[in-house]
């Protein structure tokens, strides 16, 4: 299938450069057999007290920092944590340095360049112990590209970019659809009925790579890591075997949950990397309905959606978001797709 197929046209005034305020105060298009234009208040009016709602409860870190390879000012961006506790990073400008550099970043913090790879990436490690610590001093958030800001992540951005829920660190992006979430509207959610379980995604600065080969199926996607416990696990088959459907709150969570599909179509509980690449003609195995944002034109979250619900009705519905004034990507309105049957 070829990458165009995924093309569209996007003005530039409906790239959101701020979140909608208050967080649940966004729009929500409802995509199914119609459309509908809602908001993210909604969605305890259009759920089943059967149904259950999976959030990703990663944290996004401040992954972006600024040092100096003696003289030179040189830019990170980590992206992966290895098993080695060594992490994979982007790096501007990479052609300045070399394996065994130092970057440093204060006094008491450096990184060593352990291996140089391609396009800009890096294999560092960090001095000292308290990593999470010394980048919450000296990092930055990592907004994607499309965000535009003059001194990295603002202030308003580490908590803007983060999800009220986030908890376990890692994550060098937002599972964005979470970013829509007050803790009041998830209470209100419970309220109803709805079941509410986490899992842990962390993102990677991959979920923002174009997709550049002619054909999909030549594209090498990122692996991510990930966990579902079994406790959420249970209670996920619990609501299924109800007749309740399971909402994947972001992209995330879907590639986790089917993800953790064993061969019998069975969800069971997952720890570890997934790199698993949906596209039109994947058969859906857990989840129902998805919340998403607006995506990128050529990138795999807008395969994943149109693989979801139908690639002619994905390109229907951005061509009316867009002509209906919608905001598109991390700090865009949100869309709850129905799965095509």
């Amino acid at each position: 299938m070829k990458t165009d197929c995924f093309d569209f046209k996007l003005p530039k005034e409906l790239i959101a450069q701020k979140p909608c305020t208050p967080r649940d105060a966004a729009k929500l298009l409802h995509i199914g057999e119609c459309l509908r234009n809602l908001t993210i208040r909604d969605l305890p009016n259009i759920m089943s007290s059967k149904d259950i709602l999976v959030l990703n409860n990663t944290k996004v870190i401040p992954a972006r920092l600024k040092g100096l390879r003696n003289k030179t000012s040189i830019e990170i961006t980590l992206h992966k944590l290895n098993s080695d506790k060594t992490w994979r990073a982007f790096a501007k400008p990479a052609r300045k340095l070399r394996t065994g550099d130092s970057i440093n970043f204060s006094t008491n913090f450096s990184a060593t360049v352990l291996e140089k790879k391609e396009n800009g990436e890096i294999v560092v490690s960090f001095s000292g112990k308290e990593l999470f610590n010394s980048l919450n001093k000296y990092g930055s958030m990592p907004l994607p590209p499309y965000i535009k800001r003059k001194n990295n992540g603002t202030n308003p951005d580490e908590l803007n970019y983060q999800t009220v829920y986030a908890s376990n660190l890692g994550a060098v992006a937002a599972p964005t659809a979470g970013l829509h979430f007050s803790k009041e509207l998830i209470e209100q959610i419970k309220s109803t009925g709805i079941d509410v379980v986490e899992l842990t995604l962390h993102v990677g600065a991959g979920t923002f790579l174009p997709v550049k080969v002619e054909n999909i199926h030549d594209h090498a996607i990122h692996s991510e890591w990930g966990k579902l416990n079994k406790e959420s696990v249970e209670r996920i088959n619990l609501a299924r075997k109800a007749g309740g459907r399971v909402t994947a709150c972001g992209t995330t969570v879907l590639r986790l949950l089917e993800s953790a599909v064993n061969e019998n179509g069975e969800l069971e509980p997952f720890e570890g990397e997934t790199d698993i690449f949906i596209t039109p003609g994947y058969k859906f195995k857990i989840v129902d309905r998805l919340i998403t944002n607006f995506h990128l034109p050529r990138s795999t979250l807008i395969m994943l959606v149109a693989a979801f619900t139908g690639l002619e009705r994905i390109k229907s519905a951005y061509e009316y978001a867009i002509k209906s004034g919608y905001r598109f990507y991390s700090y865009g309105d949100a869309s709850l797709l129905e799965r095509k049957k």
